[in-house]
């Protein structure tokens, strides 16, 4: 963990395959110290649909990114770095394939989503509503 104070929390994790669900532990507990527990479950599933592409995709440290909305805004922002530099494309899976799924379910369950570059590598974002 590198910074919980505030309305942020950043964290770097490896390239490796526990980066998944320590990425999902890590934005649970969190959300739940802010009291945005209501957004835990699906925020980590996202979190953790982006943290496993870039495994699969990128090479280096891996940055999960949670912005905590102020009382104007009223939305989460969550944002997953790598250091590959090419953006995500989002594609139409098959019933029989085993992978694909990820951005869909991100365009699908969020509010807004999408990419920047970055100095090094790009960084995948998305808002969530946050329910009053």
């Amino acid at each position: 963990m590198i910074d919980t104070a505030g309305d942020r929390a950043e964290w770097t994790f490896p390239a490796e395959p526990g980066a998944v669900r320590t990425a999902r532990q890590a934005v649970r507990g969190r959300l739940r110290g802010w009291g945005l527990g209501s957004l835990a479950d699906l925020t980590a599933l996202l979190v953790s649909e982006l943290v496993t592409n870039a495994l699969r995709h990128a090479t280096g440290p891996i940055g999960v990114r949670l912005v905590r909305p102020s009382e104007l805004d009223g939305v989460l922002l969550v944002e997953v770095s790598d250091p590959l530099p090419d953006p995500p494309r989002e594609r139409a899976a098959r019933p029989e394939d085993e992978s694909g799924r990820g951005l869909q379910l991100v365009a699908s369950s969020c509010r807004r989503w999408g990419t920047r570059p970055g100095g090094v590598g790009k960084t995948v974002w998305f808002e969530i509503a946050v329910p009053d």
